[in-house]
């Protein structure tokens, strides 16, 4: 990837796919679930209770001043009476898990799914379990791998940078780097160079054809689940 450039707010398409936020306590009817945090700062913890250790503080708003979203993968009642989220963390080491109480967010069951296969270097793309699009991408070259693992989708832009082609969507994984903005976020954009598609050149991020960036735009929300896999 090499440079990894300010955001911009994709001004409606954001709307229309994020859900709006607003206060519920409703435990979602599956997981994994996907919404914007509720509280000014939200902590997450090690276990699904108040005095558990603190992992990390998740705050309302990115410092881009969008909505922060989260990715719950389950939930479990506490030893205080409250119901708790299990998130996925945006947070090094890749992989990191917390609770936060379910009160502090308003989640919805996510429809979209992304896979990402390493090995065969080709993005799928889910809704609601059917395939809807295949197609092949470029990843990390060898010592800036692509990390393999479980992520989600936390922000969705137009690039300012065409090295970037026409969009792309910031991941909660890290690359090996950390010089980057951000702190060596992966992500998956379009490109100005189609031909190394199909190459292992990046330095983390995976890389699609703007056809392929376009289809991101459409079905490749705010919370969506992302795997990377080896094969």
């Amino acid at each position: 990837m090499g440079r990894w450039m300010r955001l911009i707010a994709v001004a409606g398409a954001a709307a229309v796919l994020a859900p709006a936020a607003h206060a519920s306590t409703k435990v979602p009817a599956a997981f994994p679930a996907a919404g914007p945090v509720l509280v000014p700062n939200l902590t997450v913890r090690a276990a699904p209770s108040p005095h558990a250790r603190v992992v990390t503080v998740i705050h309302q708003f990115r410092p881009d001043f969008r909505e922060q979203y989260v990715l719950a993968v389950g939930s479990r009642k506490g030893k205080d009476g409250r119901t708790w989220v299990e998130l996925r963390v945006q947070l090094r080491p890749n992989g990191t898990l917390g609770w936060v109480p379910l009160s502090a967010v308003q989640l919805a069951p996510t429809h979209y799914r992304i896979v990402v296969h390493l090995g065969l270097r080709q993005i799928d793309l889910y809704r609601d379990g059917k395939q809807i699009a295949a197609a092949p991408v470029a990843i990390g070259a060898p010592g800036r791998e692509t990390p393999v693992g479980q992520y989600y989708v936390t922000a969705r832009f137009v690039p300012d940078d065409p090295f970037l082609g026409v969009f792309a969507v910031e991941t909660s994984a890290y690359s090996k780097l950390t010089e980057w903005p951000g702190g060596g976020v992966v992500g998956i954009h379009g490109t100005s160079a189609p031909q190394l598609i199909g190459q292992a050149v990046s330095h983390g991020c995976v890389r699609v054809t703007n056809a392929t960036a376009e289809l991101l735009r459409r079905y490749a929300p705010l919370g969506t689940p992302i795997a990377i896999v080896a094969d």
